[in-house]
């Protein structure tokens, strides 16, 4: 009995150490931060339908908006997570995307108490510069959320795992985990609350949420700063913005003979006030276009481009749980529940995709991870290609795509629940997309002469097979190509080389919008799973290319291997096992 005590108090003692380390406070501040996130991708484009009379047209600009800036401003908010203290970077995007949502929530309740008579106040104006209002503020929360993103987790979390990387991966999969859950339960709580209130209390609830959110993540940024003292180690090139003397030997810098200076922080601002004095007028509005080009080009030459092309090429795909195929499942005869059943399948897979990538990477190593999940993707989604030419499939290409595509639109109420319910964890602007199909999936569920012709399942049932099971694929390639980010950029340069992947991503993610509104009816959605499995098997190709190169230079450099990598086999240029 007495040797009892002493191990319950020792596990007691590990499980509070758990519950107060950096890595659980940096969790709980992600969940969080998603939870709201989620909430309110999930809300604003609701919101943005309900206040147009149904219309697609608010949530359609809202979704172009977003992808738009983010793919032209992502290199220069990784230029700035780059130059400024981790600490600064964190908070400010933090304040900046609450206080950007919680400001939109007021609006949009403003807008919604009092739409009658703002629609008679200048003809309607007033009305339309709210609209304005709440898109642009909406969309200055969605680029603090994406520098929020890049300085947690592809900055703060490989300070916090430190030298070990089997802890880095596991931080990654954990991270996703919380995405997958939030990803289904936050849309499920709001819908819930906006279904039996109301829009506006809908509107509250998020600002309250947001409010109360922002003030718990505040301080367990700071816990997990001060818990980690090298987070205020930050190297540059030229200069070291923060400097806490106790722990230089613990810096964990990528390239350690790049001749890096530490500075101390106010050094540091007095020396650029100087320069800023210097600088001319014409140089200052050069600026962003110097760094967005450099952003670029620093991207290009990355040992790891080939790898983050890859990734961005999946984005270009209707194969997810976005308002577009669930636009079309409606038009195939499928019910909410039903989806809403698959969607939860498909975080199941997804969940079990970043297991997959855990053991995968112990046993064979970080970079056949990624031509393993690639095979494991590509061989579901031969499912939904052959789901193309099934019965049941309206594939016709001789129907004008744009055929009645206004009626479509306007004469019939669209799903709005449905039509952001299932966005990708990391593509905002699929939000906006929509629901072109689902316009014309009303008539197919409620015109009782037509209730006969969708009985064929065989068709949707294949391509929901294959988009469910290429989620343990899609999920454990994703995080492979996050690590090698991680572990292969140099950490002066993490912040812009995210950002610009961030803009890669959101390039070809506009595409698939793009083509979406070109070939808006059911009968082309065959053509539109072909183009999308093309796209992802020419990013897997692109992998397969880094992959070869890689292994390559590996297999050069086992004669001679570094006891520091042998327990890791990851990287290009720094690890040596195969």
């Amino acid at each position: 009995g007495g040797s009892r005590a002493p191990r319950s108090l020792s596990r007691l003692g590990a499980l509070v150490g758990y519950f107060t380390s950096a890595k659980f406070l940096l969790y709980l501040g992600h969940a969080l931060s998603t939870w709201g996130d989620r909430m309110w991708h999930f809300a604003v484009s609701v919101f943005l339908v309900e206040l147009y009379g149904n219309s697609l047209l608010l949530t359609a600009v809202y979704g172009l908006v977003v992808a738009g800036s983010v793919l032209l401003l992502g290199a220069i908010i990784g230029d700035w997570v780059d130059k400024n203290s981790r600490l600064k970077v964190a908070q400010t995007s933090l304040v900046v995307q609450n206080a950007s949502v919680i400001l939109c929530g007021i609006i949009l309740m403003i807008v919604f108490l009092f739409k009658t008579q703002l629609l008679t106040l200048y003809h309607g104006w007033l009305l339309t510069m709210c609209y304005i209002l709440v898109i642009t503020i909406a969309n200055i929360a969605n680029l603090a959320s994406t520098a929020t993103a890049i300085t947690i987790q592809r900055d703060w979390i490989v300070v916090v795992a430190g030298e070990d990387r089997s802890k880095l991966a596991d931080m990654n999969a954990t991270i996703r985990r919380i995405d997958q859950l939030t990803n289904i339960l936050a849309p499920m709580a709001v819908g819930q609350i906006m279904t039996f209130g109301s829009p506006m209390i809908g509107c509250g609830f998020i600002s309250g949420w947001n409010l109360m959110s922002m003030c718990v993540e505040y301080l367990l940024l700071w816990k997990v700063y001060q818990k980690t003292p090298t987070l205020a180690l930050k190297c540059s090139k030229v200069e070291e913005s923060e400097l806490k003397q106790l722990n230089v030997k613990k810096e964990n810098d990528m390239k350690p003979a790049e001749g890096v200076q530490l500075i101390v922080e106010k050094d540091v601002t007095g020396f650029e006030s100087q320069q800023e004095k210097e600088v001319g007028c014409a140089a200052r509005v050069a600026e962003p276009f110097i760094t967005f080009r450099d952003g670029w080009v620093a991207y290009y030459n990355q040992p790891v481009f080939l790898a983050g092309m890859g990734l961005a090429f999946l984005y270009m795909t209707v194969l997810g749980f976005d308002c577009i195929t669930t636009g079309y499942a409606y038009t195939q005869g499928l019910s909410g529940s039903v989806l809403s059943l698959l969607m939860g399948a498909s975080a199941i897979t997804g969940i079990m995709g970043t297991v997959a990538f855990t053991w995968l990477r112990r046993k064979c190593g970080l970079i056949r991870t990624g031509l393993i999940s690639g095979i494991a993707q590509l061989s579901c989604l031969v499912l939904c290609v052959v789901s193309v030419f099934m019965p049941g499939s309206p594939l016709d290409l001789t129907v004008s795509p744009f055929a009645d595509i206004s009626a479509r639109l306007f004469e019939n109420e669209p799903l709005p629940t449905m039509a952001s319910l299932g966005g990708e964890p990391e593509v905002a602007s699929a939000t906006g997309m929509p629901n072109l199909l689902n316009g014309s999936a009303t008539p197919a569920n409620t015109d009782p002469e037509m209730s006969p012709e969708p009985v064929p399942l065989i068709s949707v049932s294949l391509l929901f097979a294959g988009v469910i099971a290429a989620r343990v694929g899609l999920w454990s390639f994703d995080l492979t190509v996050t690590q090698l980010l991680q572990e292969n950029v140099a950490e002066s340069e993490r912040g812009i080389i995210n950002g610009v992947q961030n803009s890669m991503n959101y390039l070809l993610d506009l595409l698939h919008f793009i083509m979406v509104i070109l070939a808006p009816n059911p009968e082309a959605f065959g053509l539109l799973v072909l183009i999308s499995v093309s796209f992802v098997a020419m990013g897997h190709i692109m992998y397969f290319r880094f992959a070869q190169k890689s292994l390559g230079k590996q297999l050069l450099a086992c004669c001679t291997p570094d006891p520091k990598a042998v327990s890791d086999s990851s990287l290009p240029g720094n690890t040596s096992t195969v």
